[in-house]
């Protein structure tokens, strides 16, 4: 297709080279007249893109500062040819050879040529000529490894003409000729360039082909002498054995491979890194025996012996003896010095293309003086340490395996039947080793020898804590081993920091617990936590937050009594009072109001957001300190952390450790006779009962809790009962003692000048006035919530009052404005994680959309309130949700789908007592006509739900009976 003249060409090749990314009408000027623009360039610019689109329709849009041109990017050879070479990066020899043809034949001449201005070449075109020469270099390496010298003669010797002074060109070109068995041509270029590069530019050609040169040299020069003449070189392949049933490291093989592809023009260094037992070795035999063809010259594997029982680590003078007498080098040629020897071997190495497996390293002194530097060769190294002063170096970290892989495991060692046999055991075996390849491997081993054992047997036996490593052993394998041999390594001060790390409550802490465990300050803390990690004991899997693998915290527990008497248990008293404290702080920010002691610990906490962050961080340990707490005997700190985290438990949808916590601080409470803590655990229990959708049970916790606050006089707790009841009396219809304990808590607040606590019951109370139809009194209380909530922390306040703003709108049939309070109140709820208020804004909008005739959207938003609320085991309104949307089939013409749902809802509400939910899906599935629910059905739902409206003394008795007058007319 044409397209026009050369601007118009320059302007379109400009849109492809960035497509679907902005092209800013300056760069399009640049592009066109460098720094000497018309001063009509930007309307040139315009006309160019007016006649593109008629070329292009639907295909170019403007951007806030220029244009962007969407299309497919196989359809731009620029794009395909790199989407080709990508793929290229990361393939075997003869499968990169081919896509790399495939990437160059969509190289036509030179880009944009006879348009454009100077900036457009050098900013533009001068780099997509890099790239081609990139992938033509590329292509050649590959197709050496792959013998084909002619080729890639042919390729490239237009190539070097075209740029003289290119390197890897001519060091790729040279080697071809000279495989090729033309040394003449081959040495003869190599003087060429070498005179080119004095004459022009007064330098010598780089280290790597001069070490070619003298390579072509020497071998002459043995060809001429005789092959007894002096050490040969001697290629080796020891690489161990390849595991047949090898299983999972995908992602690290990709990588591995990805590297050993990369930068021909140097030498490659990575580094495996990982705990004892983690499959570091199996992974790199494995991907030597992959790349074994990437290296012609050699697959050399030597042992360090780093953590090695009943071995000394390797020294590195002895390690290069043995490496250079595998390779020929005859043994009175062997230097004696460490630096001589590092020479000797890197000048052995040179012009080779050797895969050096360094395995079991202990540290970067040990394999510095190993590394070869010939360009295109690869040192794997595999260590338990960091060895972070290899600059230049990959690094490789393993990590444990994912069920995927750990299942896969065992069913190669076993047989896939014997693991569908028991899927559920087998997964808590993967469990109970918690990834571990090596566990994996005795379990799958010892079970091997034992077709009896099941998984469920084997799942009892490692159950028992003193039998554990007992069970991980097997002959040559042992868990418990691996793992000592890097305690072993450890010197005094680094052993109590392991084994007090054995003894932290939960599976994970932060830096500021750390601390306070081990008794340091945090900057000596962070620096022995941090040498740790560097020997792969400890894991980091966030900024400032510390792991001990599960094998690996039972192993320190094993040897915790090493620690001097009592210093363990005085550390997790500690660590539990630093949890408690900062629970009570980041309560505080979050907004309960029933606090009053400062943190005693160094915090970072500043508002809500830290303090949600730090919850969601600790949920799982907090829980933890709870039941330390109430072991110990330590009611009064089970009760005060438990009333500390439910609040965000609850918000959050994280029912099960909202009870589980509650239940445990009740526990403590009663054994030691502790009303108060009785009594604020019972309020923890009957919110948990409440969101949970068990209103009868909410009830009786929060009324014990009453009787028992005014037993002890507290007046604060009185009242925070109260709010609660007042909340569950609302939603089993008691409306009106709903109305009374809401009051008492606002005229508490105004006493008290407690601003936060009056806005939340008037959010309260503008939820019963929404409840009972009173939308502009529902209203007004909403706004009475926001008048007296400022900040980011009221944020939840205001969320909650937007929602009731929204409710009530769509009851005055205000739909704009309840629209776009709902949706301000979903984003807020969203931000702050507030799960418990998406569910209702979720079905708010429904009710909205169903008032707007929109169908369609009002299921959907329906339904998304029900999903949310199973996922987050926030049940409390799954009476009103099912309801609603048995509404909204009903005005949408779906009777059949409307009762199915309805008769949920109804089942749901009797269920739970909600005497108020039950009456309303009882009036709606009354008026669902016949067939799709029978007369009689209808009339005694009718009858039942006026008969509860009339007792609650609402307005929906005369709805019901006017239903009732109807259905008896048809009748």
């Amino acid at each position: 297709m044409s397209v026009g003249g050369p601007r118009q060409c320059c302007v379109l090749g400009a849109l492809l080279v960035h497509f679907r990314r902005e092209v800013t009408v300056d760069q399009l000027i640049s592009y066109l007249w460098s720094d000497d623009p018309p001063r009509t360039a930007r309307s040139v610019i315009q006309v160019q893109i007016s006649h593109l689109r008629r070329a292009f329709p639907g295909h170019i849009r403007t951007t806030p500062g220029g244009y962007a041109l969407d299309v497919d990017a196989e359809a731009v050879d620029l794009h395909r040819f790199r989407l080709l070479r990508d793929a290229a990066s990361s393939a075997e020899p003869e499968r990169a050879v081919e896509l790399l043809e495939q990437a160059l034949s969509c190289w036509r001449g030179v880009p944009f040529s006879g348009v454009g201005s100077d900036f457009l070449d050098q900013t533009v075109v001068v780099p997509l000529r890099e790239e081609h020469s990139s992938a033509v270099i590329s292509w050649a390496s590959n197709a050496l490894e792959m013998g084909r010298c002619a080729d890639v003669v042919s390729r490239l010797t237009p190539l070097v003409s075209e740029d003289p002074f290119r390197e890897k060109t001519h060091h790729l070109l040279i080697t071809a000729l000279w495989r090729d068995n033309e040394r003449a041509r081959a040495l003869a270029l190599y003087e060429e360039f070498r005179a080119r590069l004095a004459e022009e530019l007064g330098v010598d050609p780089g280290p790597d082909l001069v070490s070619l040169h003298a390579r072509m040299l020497r071998e002459d020069s043995a060809a001429e002498t005789g092959p007894d003449q002096g050490d040969r070189y001697l290629v080796r392949s020891d690489l161990p054995r390849d595991l047949p049933d090898f299983t999972g490291r995908r992602e690290a093989l990709r990588r591995l491979h990805e590297i050993s592809a990369s930068g021909e023009d140097r030498a490659k260094v990575c580094v495996i890194t990982g705990t004892g037992g983690e499959g570091k070795t199996t992974t790199a035999v494995r991907f030597g025996h992959e790349c074994a063809p990437r290296y012609p010259d050699g697959q050399i594997f030597i042992d360090l012996y780093g953590y090695t029982a009943n071995k000394e680590p390797l020294d590195p003078a002895a390690a290069l003896g043995a490496l250079l007498r595998a390779v020929g080098t005859a043994p009175e040629s062997v230097p004696d010095s460490l630096d001589e020897r590092s020479a000797l071997w890197r000048t052995t190495l040179m012009g080779r293309r050797v895969l050096l497996v360094l395995d079991n390293a202990m540290g970067y002194a040990q394999v510095s003086p190993l590394l070869p530097s010939s360009p295109g060769s690869m040192a794997l190294i595999t260590t338990r340490n960091e060895l972070s002063g290899l600059s230049g170096a990959s690094f490789l970290s393993l990590g444990m395996f994912d069920e995927e892989s750990s299942l896969e495991l065992l069913g190669r060692v076993l047989g896939e039947e014997r693991v569908r046999e028991e899927p559920d055991q087998a997964r808590e075996i993967i469990r109970i080793c918690g990834g571990l390849p090596l566990a994996l491997r005795v379990i799958a081993g010892r079970m091997l020898s034992r077709p009896q054992w099941s998984f469920a047997h084997v799942a009892r036996r490692l159950g028992d804590q003193s039998r554990t490593f007992r069970e991980l052993r097997v002959e040559g394998q042992s868990v418990e081993t691996a793992i000592d041999l890097s305690f072993r390594s450890l010197n005094a001060d680094q052993r109590r920091t392991f084994l007090l790390l054995g003894l932290m409550i939960g599976d994970t802490v932060d830096l500021g617990g750390a601390a306070t465990l081990l008794g340091l300050s945090f900057d000596d803390a962070d620096d022995a936590l941090q040498e740790l990690v560097g020997m792969c004991l400890l894991d980091e899997p966030q900024g400032d937050v510390y792991r001990l693998h599960d094998l690996v915290k039972e192993f320190a527990l094993s040897r915790s009594g090493a620690l001097e008497p009592g210093s363990g248990e005085e550390a997790r008293k500690n660590l539990a009072a630093y949890y408690l404290s900062m629970a009570e702080h980041a309560a505080e920010l979050m907004g309960s109001r029933f606090r009053d002691r400062e943190t005693t610990h160094r915090t970072d906490l500043s508002g809500r957001a830290d303090a949600e962050e730090w919850f969601s961080r600790h949920q799982e340990n907090l829980a933890d300190t709870i039941e330390y707490f109430a072991s110990c005997d330590s009611g009064d700190h089970a009760w005060r952390m438990a009333d500390s985290v439910w609040r965000f438990y609850a918000l959050h949808g994280h029912m099960g450790l909202l009870i589980s916590s509650q239940e445990r601080a009740l526990q403590a409470s009663d054994d030691q006779g502790n009303l108060r803590g009785r009594a604020v655990t019972l309020i923890g229990l009957g919110i948990a009962h409440y969101i949970s959708g068990r209103f009868d049970e909410a009830l009786a916790f929060l009324t014990k809790a009453r009787v028992l606050l005014e037993s002890v006089g507290d007046r604060r707790g009185i009242i925070r009962a109260l709010a609660n009841l007042g909340m569950v009396h609302e939603r089993i219809g008691r409306f009106g003692e709903s109305l009374e304990a809401f009051q008492g808590v606002l005229d508490y607040a105004v006493e008290m000048g407690d601003t936060e606590l009056e806005a939340h019951q008037w959010g309260n109370l503008a939820v019963l006035r929404q409840t009972l139809g009173q939308y502009r009194e529902a209203l007004h209380c909403a706004e009475q919530v926001i008048a007296k909530t400022v900040g980011q922390d009221q944020d939840e306040a205001r969320a909650h009052a937007k929602r009731v703003m929204g409710e009530a709108g769509t009851g005055l049939g205000e739909l704009a404005d309840a629209f776009r309070h709902l949706e301000e109140s979903l984003a807020l709820s969203a931000r702050l994680g507030f799960v418990g208020n998406r569910i209702y804004v979720h079905n708010s909008l429904g009710n909205a959309h169903r008032a707007a005739g929109s169908w369609a959207e009002a299921v959907d938003a329906h339904t998304a309130a029900l999903e949310l609320a199973e996922e987050s085991g926030d049940r409390s309104g799954d009476a009103e949700i099912l309801t609603d949307l048995g509404l909204t089939y009903a005005a949408a013409g779906r009777p059949g789908e409307a009762t199915v749902v309805l008769e949920r809802a109804h089942a749901t509400a009797q269920e739970r007592s909600e005497r108020y939910a039950e009456a309303r899906a009882a009036l709606a599935l009354g008026r669902i006509p016949a067939p799709a629910v029978p007369v009689d059905r209808a009339r005694e739902l009718l009858k039942a739900a006026e008969r509860t409206f009339a007792e609650l003394g609402l307005g929906e008795a005369d709805q019901a009976r006017a239903a009732l007058l109807s259905l008896e007319s048809v009748g």
